[in-house]
């Protein structure tokens, strides 16, 4: 595996060089010392990705592989692993998380019609170089179709549910950074980024506090560029007063942090590109969790959450919507369970890692034999 470092890591490894090579569970690690962080500025990220991207594909080149996988984002990543494979004579499969370069257009981050173009026929070059494609979400393998892409070659395996890991546990001791044992605790993990649109909580959390709701508690749990930003906004509102603003977690911690919670928010800033072209690790820890999702934008995560009544959808950019949303949840504290059971019933159902991880093999064995296949046809 050839990966890069991050301030949220977390492999215990001091890192020496250019590239640190060590091992985690039987798998070989060559990781690429290239500081990344959300907080950073979008030429500075941009700066790391090449950076990154040459480093990994002098590496992959020197490698002995059957098959060379590549995960964006950033798309980037794409760059060695088409390369490598190419070099390597091996099929190349390329995992699509978010669609580059069309979110970041959306969302008016890069303007420039020229690095727009460049962007837009790196897409398509790395794509058409895939032996097969993943697609985390609906939205995202329409847009690969869009490119010219064969349908055939594109499987949707989103983000999976780590049952084990992640489970109902009312049991965990309460962190005092959680708030009271009285509160009821609607939680958000992840990047506090401007794709988040954490605004929304905000407008609805002082919407909450005009009412003087009692008993409700906002956590939190995560960092990102737009953080001290919105604990300063919270704390000039007297929000903060029912906001726990808590570092990133390690997963066990977060497990343990997410059982004793009472929903999970699943929040985006209001851009329909993202709709059904994001599949976020998120929504399946709350569910694998037992927990409701309280949700503030359409899409599939949405249409999924109405048809199997694991939570609420409220409409985009409307505090008023979301505060009452939480107040309802807050007082049908009798509907929770069964909310919390049906989530979990989809989790296990549909979104296992074992399920998930059975696919994902078998289309790259698939992907394998069918290049064997070719080659002595050739022959």
């Amino acid at each position: 595996m050839i990966c890069g470092d991050s301030e949220r890591a977390g492999h215990g490894v001091e890192l020496s060089g250019r590239v640190t090579e060590f091992e985690v569970d039987g798998i070989r690690v060559l990781c690429v010392r290239e500081p990344y962080a959300n907080r950073m500025g979008f030429l500075r990220r941009v700066f790391a990705f090449g950076r990154f991207a040459r480093t990994a594909t002098r590496l992959v080149k020197k490698l002995d592989a059957d098959l060379v996988f590549a995960t964006s984002t950033p798309l980037t990543v794409g760059i060695p692993g088409m390369k490598g494979a190419k070099h390597l004579g091996v099929p190349f499969v390329f995992e699509v998380r978010d669609l580059w370069p069309e979110l970041v257009i959306a969302m008016g981050v890069i303007k420039n019609p020229l690095m727009i173009g460049y962007l837009k026929r790196l897409e398509r070059r790395i794509y058409f170089a895939a032996d097969h494609i993943f697609a985390l979400a609906p939205g995202i393998k329409d847009g690969i179709r869009k490119t010219g892409y064969p349908a055939e070659r594109i499987s949707m395996i989103p983000n999976s549910a780590d049952l084990d890991l992640f489970c109902p546990d009312k049991g965990q001791p309460l962190d005092r950074r959680f708030g009271s044992p009285d509160d009821f605790k609607l939680v958000f993990t992840g990047a506090h980024g401007p794709a988040n649109g954490f605004e929304a909580v905000l407008d609805a959390a002082a919407e909450i506090k005009r009412r003087r709701e009692r008993n409700i508690r906002f956590v939190f749990i995560g960092t990102g560029r737009t953080k001290p930003r919105l604990v300063e906004r919270s704390k000039k509102e007297g929000t903060d007063q029912i906001i726990s603003w808590v570092d990133p977690l390690p997963k066990r911690e977060l497990a343990a942090a997410l059982a004793v919670m009472d929903v999970g928010m699943m929040i985006l800033k209001n851009v329909p590109a993202f709709y059904y072209s994001t599949s976020p690790n998120k929504f399946f820890d709350y569910i694998a969790c037992g927990l409701p999702v309280l949700n503030n934008y359409p899409g599939w995560l949405a249409d999924m959450i109405r048809e199997h009544r694991c939570g609420v959808v409220v409409p985009p950019d409307d505090p008023k919507a979301f505060a009452d949303a939480v107040v309802s949840l807050r007082d049908g504290v009798g509907e929770l369970p069964a909310m919390g059971q049906r989530a979990r019933k989809l989790a296990t159902k549909s979104f296992s890692r074992d399920l998930m991880g059975k696919r994902f093999v078998d289309a790259l064995e698939r992907v394998r034999a069918q290049r064997r296949l070719r080659r002595v046809a050739v022959g």
